[in-house]
């Protein structure tokens, strides 16, 4: 195992003493959630319900005997969601969708009470946007969303996959995301644009961040030095 995957792992391991036994979970998607959902497999802990982002999460909870429901049959709102990111800057801002699950992870992120992240230490970076940049849309928009991606310098490309709602990711190369919460608003606004992969308005509340001197937590309130 490399040093990367090994502080993936021992990130969600961390993450396993935020789940609230009894109560439904969100769960999100990816490699590092992977770990997370064998870890609290393994921990014994037990949860009312998971609440999935993705049918590939859905299929791996099932495989460990957790319950899963969706997000409408239920009452109220979710106590923890536990996700990783593709980055994450130092006020909490995420980029996320490297997966193509940008959008159940939304949904299930902004319907969640603490947002509880879960990465290596290569993924907190100074400013967003060296990750190109995931944005969820319907096929008919597809042409015209690259346009205006090219019209603030963008660099777009169509992903080769199919999301879990039957549409298309387009990445976006060479931005300089130093406001993110403005560029998330404005993109959101394009016309056949389902979601983008900017998570700023429902960002992170705290960060369980793997390093080769082990797991550091910090909340979002909490000030921290960032080395790069």
């Amino acid at each position: 195992m490399d040093l990367q995957t090994q502080q993936k792992q021992k990130a969600a391991e961390a993450a396993v003493e935020y789940v609230v036994e009894g109560e439904y979970l969100g769960v999100g998607t990816g490699s590092t959630v992977s770990f997370f959902i064998g870890a609290l497999a393994q921990s014994g802990k037990k949860v009312k319900a998971c609440i999935s982002s993705s049918e590939a999460t859905t299929r791996q909870l099932l495989a460990f005997g957790f319950p899963v429901i969706e997000l409408n049959e239920i009452e109220g709102r979710i106590p923890v969601y536990v996700d990783g990111c593709d980055e994450i800057d130092p006020n909490f801002n995420m980029i996320k969708g490297g997966g193509a699950a940008l959008t159940g992870e939304k949904i299930v992120a902004q319907a969640s009470d603490k947002f509880v992240c879960i990465a290596d230490e290569s993924k907190l970076v100074k400013q967003l946007g060296a990750f190109p940049l995931p944005l969820e849309v319907i096929p008919k928009a597809v042409e015209q969303i690259m346009v205006s991606m090219k019209g603030i310098r963008g660099e777009p490309t169509v992903r080769e996959v199919i999301t879990d709602y039957g549409n298309n990711i387009i990445d976006v190369k060479g931005l300089q995301i130093k406001e993110p919460l403005k560029l998330e608003e404005a993109i959101n606004q394009l016309p056949g644009l389902v979601t983008c992969g900017i998570f700023a308005k429902r960002g992170a509340d705290i960060l369980i961040l793997g390093t080769p001197d082990g797991v550091k937590i910090t909340k979002k309130k909490s000030k921290f030095s960032l080395k790069k």
